[in-house]
């Protein structure tokens, strides 16, 4: 496994066990909670990020199948560009951005077994790492599950998903920091 490939397991599970640390010992209730109605409580930014995820999921197995870069990954000219664009845009909050589908936008009241089920997935998505590193990161061209216009390279895309969750992991951590945020039980 090459260095970039180690770097992003690193990361996968930096995250998990940052989620674990920060969330493991809350409530369904603190997990659940807003600081406002139209904000994300910690629940659901989790619960997104194992969507966007799983949106990328059909993608990555197309290309450990075999199936090569369609006619516009192979002929578009703009694939390094998305994906620089969006990995600038997601490090340190540089940009907001809408959830680009409904499919990930997560549910207003999500279980208490969030951070759990987040540290099984990135635990899943780690282990397929050990396959995807066999790609050629930077020929293998994907499209967007989100925006079929935009392609960008595997390894960008990988690195996108990175950014993203720790994008989301900061908003979570920022709802424990955010006044009115409900007290532990006793």
């Amino acid at each position: 496994m090459d260095d970039r490939i180690r770097s992003i397991v690193a990361e996968l599970e930096k995250a998990a066990e940052d989620a674990k640390a920060a969330f493991g010992s809350l409530s369904p209730q603190q997990l659940n909670w807003k600081p406002a109605a139209e904000s994300w409580s910690i629940a659901q930014c989790l619960d997104h990020l194992i969507k966007t995820n799983d949106e990328m999921k059909p993608i990555i197995e197309a290309k450990l199948r075999g199936e090569g870069n369609s006619f516009w990954e192979k002929v578009s000219p703009l694939s390094g560009f998305f994906g620089g664009f969006l990995k600038k845009s997601l490090v340190n909050d540089a940009k907001k951005f809408k959830a680009p589908s409904k499919e990930i936008v997560p549910p207003s009241e999500i279980v208490g077994d969030i951070v759990e089920r987040f540290r099984e997935h990135q635990q899943d998505i780690s282990d397929k790492m050990y396959e995807i590193g066999k790609l050629d990161l930077e020929r293998t061209v994907v499209t967007s599950p989100f925006l079929k216009l935009l392609t960008y390279r595997l390894g960008d895309a990988l690195d996108i998903m990175i950014e993203h969750e720790k994008r989301h992991i900061r908003q979570a951590k920022r709802v424990l920091e955010t006044a009115g945020f409900p007290p532990g039980e006793e």
